[in-house]
């Protein structure tokens, strides 16, 4: 009996002590789960920092940060999202997949944090409309203003005594002479098979221009127009030249091995976003002397305008999930991700976060830029700007006309068929 009574007052002792402690500022401790993508230095040890500043910050506030690489994560969080446990920020693409999310009611509502104290003018606005839906923002842009350009090694072209193609058809005779010199034309890493389709964006622009695509999205044009099909001729023409490694189709781009043929000089291009550049300088600071890009260049008898981008101005976008417990906490946190701080750490790195008011002083850099307020149009990655369902589908088939498993008619044909019964028309 005085063994349980004893118990008792231990237990009420206890409970009274936890009651004090919470009294004085000792609270239990709030988490907050980030996860983002950015998995190769120093992109990943920016991101850390943010998260210990944050926290050194904010006493009782504890920040899980989990680095996960592209295509798992694209699974992971939406099989998160589906059991209703997504973490408390994470990231997108804006477009497609996140207003899918918005629509089920699973993103917050940023606009009155934007708004406060005038956030919003920290960003520039293009960079912000990619996450805009119905009036309202769901997304902060932070990582970096993103175009797929060729990038090749200078050694190497060098060495081959080539220049920088500003046609097509010069392009076609680079990969012939490179072929010719034992190189690799083209580096491309296809498993997870959004390398591949900025061959197929692209062409698809320089043959019939931006309305192309936007005529079959909006359903007053189709995806089996000739220009999807010429485009996907023009692959198959690539690959028929020798232009790509072998197996190019199980090779993947996150663990770097298209990167690598090109860091070593044993390729001599690869189209790719110009997050290489700052992949590059992470990985082979050497190499990343050594390289240069140029844009994809003008088909002739193209319908394109040459200073289109296949591209992003404001890669990547940070949400914060409408269950989140700590919502104002998790958007004081994506503050510190794009902070001064942070915003040179990343320029540092070789990125160009979508803020106002940056000094770029890497030629590079420069030129990317300028590529941004020159370009006519920039279009997001299909497989982004698209719905999921129909994005899968684009890349899908695209992958299937690299590897000659369906023909451009073919994979036009199950674009559109899946675009009619999405959206109905």
């Amino acid at each position: 009996m005085l063994k349980r009574v004893s118990l008792i007052l231990v237990g009420v002792l206890m409970a009274s002590l936890i009651v004090g402690l919470e009294s004085i500022g000792f609270a239990a401790e709030k988490k907050i789960v980030l996860w983002h993508i950015q998995t190769t230095e120093p992109a990943t040890s920016i991101i850390a920092d943010s998260a210990a500043r944050f926290e050194k910050d904010h006493p009782g506030v504890k920040v899980e940060v989990v680095p996960i690489q592209n295509d798992p994560y694209k699974v992971k969080i939406k099989v998160a999202m589906g059991a209703g446990t997504p973490p408390d920020v994470w990231i997108s693409w804006g477009g497609g997949p996140l207003e899918q999310y918005v629509r089920a009611g699973q993103v917050l509502d940023l606009t009155p944090y934007l708004k406060k104290d005038n956030w919003i003018n920290r960003f520039i606005p293009a960079g912000l409309d990619l996450a805009k839906f119905n009036g309202k923002y769901y997304g902060i842009p932070v990582e970096n203003m993103s175009a797929a350009f060729i990038w090749y090694n200078k050694k190497t072209f060098n060495d081959v005594g080539v220049g920088v193609p500003q046609t097509y058809d010069e392009l076609l005779q680079i990969v012939k002479k490179l072929k010719s010199k034992g190189v690799i034309p083209i580096s491309l890493a296809n498993k997870t098979k959004w390398p591949g389709s900025m061959w197929y964006m692209y062409l698809v622009d320089r043959l019939g221009s931006e309305t192309v695509f936007e005529n079959a999205v909006n359903r007053t044009g189709s995806f089996e127009d000739p220009v999807f099909i010429k485009a996907g001729e023009e692959i198959r023409r690539l690959v028929g030249m020798g232009a790509f490694p072998p197996g190019f189709n199980g090779m993947d781009w996150d663990t770097g091995q298209s990167r690598m043929l090109l860091y070593t000089g044993k390729a001599g291009m690869e189209l790719m976003g110009s997050w290489l550049y700052a992949t590059a300088q992470g990985e082979a600071p050497q190499f990343a002397k050594n390289i240069d890009f140029f844009p994809f260049p003008v088909l002739t008898h193209g319908k394109g305008d040459p200073t289109n981008l296949i591209g992003t101005p404001g890669d990547n976008y940070y949400s914060v999930s409408a269950v989140s417990k700590y919502k104002d906490e998790a958007v004081e946190l994506i503050k510190y991700i794009i902070d001064d701080t942070a915003v040179e750490k990343r320029l540092a790195a070789g990125r160009i976060p979508p803020v106002k008011g940056i000094k770029l002083t890497d030629p590079i850099l420069q030129r990317v830029h300028s590529a941004f307020a020159k370009a006519h149009h920039v279009q997001l990655w299909y497989d982004q700007y698209l719905p999921p369902e129909l994005g899968e589908v684009h890349k899908d088939t695209c992958q299937a006309i690299f590897g000659g498993a369906m023909t451009p008619e073919q994979a036009a044909k199950e674009m559109e068929k899946a675009a009619g019964k999405f959206w109905g028309k």
